[in-house]
């Protein structure tokens, strides 16, 4: 028993149906009764061909359909081609015109060709300039040519300005719950696409946006597209081209497309002219005069990022339980993130998560990198247990917010914060570097110069930035001299005054708001406004240094390698600094002394002693000094 013949496939059928249409024109064209078996090539084939896909997609009447195939004709049939330069008078290759397709077609209106109608709104046609309407050429657009062959690409001339983004193939919990909801409304908006809300993907994680707009479009059946805000054109006939064809890419790919980026001009018109299903990314909430649905999409909380680090890691997390614990409660990183740093040797993870801030710190904060440890502090041991007991909290953020459940009690206060009071040189920035070297993270001193502007809201977005960069990193922010930007609120004389209150309101919400470790330092603690004691955790003082304290300093002050000779620290902790001053009386001693070219002796300490309080506005005593040379 023979075997039936294979049917053919999809392309094949759908080339036979084209040679089918095409033959059916160039019967019209002989004037001849139409053949061509169109119906029976349309009976061979499995599922729409692509030029009825065409039609139903743009809604093209009976006569718009044939004019695109005729202007596909002349492009992929040479005797259809041909045919049409002879009925128009020339011997060169033809040319499909609007004056051929009105006389040839069946059911012709004039109405085909106006800018409003399918074919030239959403450019499958375009009209060659320079002749009367009725004898220019028709050109089919490229995109168009080889979508009605089988072939469904990008159009060439979006490439380089939107990418694809395939649904994730890890995506956090919430996130992924967060994206049914949204293929949810849009597939109760779907039958309305020219008035279908916008989706407003609101919040920290820009990654985390593109996930839930990838994953919910795959539910939906359509594919995400991603633009960027700074890739868009300006607002004009270059932007307005750009959604032309961005809505004829919708209707051809099934295609999603999502803006992300800073809400910029062109954005915005973007996002309020675009058609079917748009999705809009952004940090803050925005105003649009079109409808649209806000869904707010933050990073996943410490407890979800400790799901999505085991399913990176794979066989390698059993063996890294207390440090998923760490990465997870110290760092604020999205998913996708996540899925890239676990590629990593474990080793390299704790290193790799710390360096993410630091391209956004930079610009407004120095990195310090710490060297001093816990043997390195001299202070009391109220004042050092108060530390250890902030570096546990930093430790352990995970399992108190998280396991024990005080993260469901409020947002607020779930980061640590410390206020550093004392005299200017006591250790407060010792301390944090101790902390910042004990808990493995990067220290940044925020540049005072560079957050605060005399431009309006300014120094706000600044700070917004460093805050925002330094969660993600789990930086250890630094703020000295805080009394110059913490300061206290006054009354209102003028609206600078209004400004500088709203700057320190804002401050203060974002303390509370901020999930890292943030230090603040000062000399003058009654400068500070009140109500950010109630919003730091820790406020630890740093005394004077008594006399045994400065001996414990000055033994320890000169590292192993410096020669010395006959130096007598208790009469050298006679003199009534703080361990800032020492230092810097020890290393302008050295200097003195390699310029003598021997070890440090007593009197390059005197002589530097003299300098540095001549420098600090003080005297030297005689009985600070009793017995020194």
């Amino acid at each position: 028993m023979s075997e039936a013949p294979a049917k053919p496939s999809w392309v094949e059928g759908n080339q036979a149906y084209l040679v089918a249409e095409f033959a059916r024109l160039k019967s019209l064209l002989d004037s001849k009764t139409p053949g061509g078996n169109v119906e029976e090539a349309r009976r061979a084939m499995e599922g729409p061909a692509a030029i009825d896909r065409l039609a139903e997609l743009f809604e093209l009447s009976a006569f718009e359909r044939d004019i695109l195939l005729l202007c596909a004709g002349v492009e992929m049939d040479s005797r259809l081609a041909a045919r049409c330069g002879e009925v128009l008078g020339n011997q060169q290759r033809g040319r499909a015109t609007f004056g051929l397709a009105l006389a040839l077609l069946k059911d012709p209106h004039w109405s085909a060709l106006t800018p409003f109608r399918p074919l030239r709104h959403f450019r499958l046609v375009t009209v060659e300039p320079g002749y009367a309407l009725t004898s220019a050429p028709l050109l089919i657009n490229e995109r168009v040519l080889h979508f009605m062959a089988g072939i469904n690409l990008l159009d060439s001339q979006l490439q380089p300005l939107i990418r694809l983004s395939p649904a994730p193939e890890w995506i956090a919990g919430e996130h992924k719950a967060l994206a049914a909801q949204v293929a949810a409304f849009q597939s109760e908006n779907s039958a309305k696409p020219r008035t279908s809300p916008l989706i407003h993907l609101c919040g920290n994680d820009p990654q985390g946006q593109e996930d839930i707009a990838a994953y919910a479009s795959q539910m939906i059946g359509l594919q995400l597209f991603v633009v960027d805000s700074t890739d868009l054109p300006p607002v004009g006939l270059e932007l307005n081209s750009f959604i032309r064809l961005w809505q004829r890419e919708a209707m051809l790919l099934r295609g999603a497309l999502l803006i992300q980026g800073e809400l910029s001009q062109a954005a915005s018109h973007l996002a309020e002219h675009a058609q079917g299903c748009v999705f809009l990314a952004s940090h803050d909430p925005v105003r649009l005069t079109r409808a649209f649905v806000r869904f707010d999409v933050e990073k996943p909380n410490p407890a979800e990022q400790k799901k999505l680090w085991i399913n990176a890691l794979g066989d390698d997390a059993p063996n890294l339980n207390g440090t998923l614990d760490r990465l997870s409660e110290q760092f604020r990183l999205s998913a996708k993130t996540i899925f890239v740093t676990g590629a990593l040797q474990p080793d390299d993870l704790w290193n790799a998560c710390r360096s993410y801030a630091r391209p956004k710190l930079e610009d407004l904060a120095q990195r310090i990198v710490p060297v001093a440890d816990w043997d390195d502090l001299i202070l009391p041991d109220q004042q050092k247990e108060m530390l250890r007991q902030l570096a546990a909290q930093v430790r352990h953020r995970l399992r108190v917010y998280e396991t024990w459940g005080f993260a469901t009690k409020g947002s607020r206060g779930l980061g640590v914060s410390a206020l550093f009071t004392g005299e200017s040189g006591a250790g407060k920035t010792m301390a944090a570097e101790v902390l910042a070297r004990q808990l493995k993270l990067d220290l940044y001193r925020i540049d005072l110069a560079a957050v605060v502007s005399k431009y309006i809201g300014e120094t706000e977005k600044n700070l917004k930035r460093v805050f925002d960069a330094a969660e993600e990193g789990g930086a250890l922010l630094l703020f000295d001299e805080a009394d110059a930007l913490f300061g206290k609120r006054g009354e209102i004389n003028d609206s600078r005054d209004r400004y500088a209150n709203i700057e320190v309101g804002y401050l203060l919400q974002r303390i509370e708001a901020y999930q890292g470790l943030a230090i603040l330092t000062t000399n003058l603690k009654a400068c500070l406004d009140r109500a950010f004691h109630r919003r730091l955790r820790f406020t630890v003082n740093f005394p004077f240094p008594d006399a045994a304290q400065r001996e414990l300093i000055w033994n320890r002050i000169f590292p192993s390698k410096t020669p010395t000779r006959n130096l007598d620290t208790k009469r050298l902790a006679q003199l009534n600094v703080t361990g800032g001053n020492i230092r810097n009386i020890a290393v302008n001693a050295a200097f003195l002394a390699a310029e003598d070219g021997g070890p440090v002796e007593m009197s390059h300490l005197l002589h530097a002693a003299r300098l540095e309080t001549q420098k600090i506005e003080r005297s030297l005593s005689e009985a600070e000094i009793k017995g020194w040379v």
